[in-house]
């Protein structure tokens, strides 16, 4: 190989590993800053953040990012005077327009999942009232079992009941669960004493503008929320 050649390919393989070096330190520069602004924004305990597509200098240079992957754990929403914690939060946001300061941006479309633990989910209800998880039903719906003590006046005595719940969202930002049964239902007034007790709808507020939940399932080790939205704030 001629000596000029050969020259010219160290220079251009140096050229090119201080790009990568330079891209790299750009886009954890940009990772850190959305990290914290979103930790902050969602009052999450830890956030991870991962930009996608290579080089990333070009992506800055447009001003739009090909993808950003965000993980929240410790993330706390709150239903009126009651706060639910979410264990995970993980979400999946494309063709993001950044901010000038690279704080943020819009995504165009952005999907995902939240996990909310049983201790989370007891923790939101009635005191007294435990969720755990109620198994499948025969059409593969998965259920909760909801557990709780009611007092029953007609009756002089406080009654304890179990009984599985169905699990739905309502209104893309609202956990609901409704007991498939109310045991002593017979009974004058007890369906409706059990079911203020049991039954539990909770309006989850601080989601990032722009989302909407639109399934849940439960599991055995917790319900998984899934949710998706268009022009989304990465970080508000």
């Amino acid at each position: 190989m001629p000596r000029g050649l050969r020259i010219t390919l160290i220079v251009l393989l140096v050229l090119g590993g201080l790009f990568v070096a330079v891209d790299r330190l750009a886009v954890n520069y940009v990772e850190g800053r959305i990290a914290d602004e979103v930790k902050a924004s969602r009052n999450a305990e830890e956030a991870e953040v991962s930009v996608g597509g290579f080089p990333f200098l070009t992506q800055v240079a447009r001003r739009e990012l090909d993808s950003v992957d965000i993980r929240l754990s410790g993330m706390t929403t709150s239903s009126g005077d009651r706060t639910l914690e979410v264990r995970e939060f993980d979400a999946h946001a494309s063709d993001i327009d950044l901010a000038d300061d690279f704080s943020g941006g819009v995504a165009a479309e952005t999907t995902g999942t939240a996990h909310l633990t049983y201790e989370a989910l007891s923790a939101a209800a009635e005191e007294g009232v435990t969720i755990g998880y109620g198994g499948a039903a025969e059409n593969g719906d998965t259920k909760v079992r909801v557990t709780g003590s009611v007092t029953v006046p007609v009756l002089g005595k406080t009654l304890e009941h179990s009984t599985t719940s169905t699990i739905s969202v309502e209104n893309g930002d609202t956990v609901r669960l409704h007991a498939d049964e109310v045991p002593g239902a017979d009974l004058p007034g007890v369906e409706e004493l059990v079911r203020q007790r049991i039954d539990y709808t909770r309006q989850l507020t601080g989601l990032p503008s722009g989302v909407s939940l639109t399934g849940i399932k439960a599991t055995e080790d917790g319900v998984e929320v899934t949710f998706s939205g268009r022009q989304v704030s990465v970080t508000g």
